[in-house]
């Protein structure tokens, strides 16, 4: 394994969602090692174990939501990138999100280029301060 692999955990409880997710970091980057889990109480084990570089939350998940479980992870993690990716459109959505305290928040569908370029901006931030909002013209 790379010793600059960079761990990813995708948090979606939609099978496909998840497998394309994975497919598509994997393409983006050989270095990204994409984890995915279908609920919150399985990625917060999986974090207990060892944190992840990102981790990327759908809104709506089995057990707890997208926001409580980016609330969870913010009580341990003030400073690893959490992106959301969802299908859930409405301004008061991300405007939740951010106050939980994702760092980016991108609606479904959305380009894919506009993905793998947040994905690569998130992981590549040379001085990460919490929370940071980019917007997808942010260079």
């Amino acid at each position: 394994m790379n010793s600059f692999s960079r761990r990813i955990l995708c948090v979606d409880d939609d099978h496909d969602s998840c497998e394309i997710m994975s497919l598509m970091l994997h393409d983006a980057s050989v270095n990204y090692r994409v984890t995915t889990v279908s609920s919150g109480n399985k990625a917060l084990s999986l974090i207990a174990d060892e944190p992840f570089d990102l981790y990327i939350l759908d809104y709506r998940l089995p057990e707890m939501s997208g926001i409580e479980l980016c609330r969870l992870i913010r009580q341990t993690d003030a400073e690893t990138p959490i992106m959301f990716f969802t299908g859930m459109a409405r301004e008061i959505d991300g405007k939740n999100a951010i106050e939980a305290g994702a760092t980016k928040f991108l609606v479904k569908p959305t380009d894919l280029d506009i993905l793998t370029e947040t994905v690569e901006k998130l992981l590549n931030q040379s001085s990460f301060a919490f929370p940071v909002k980019l917007s997808a013209g942010n260079q």
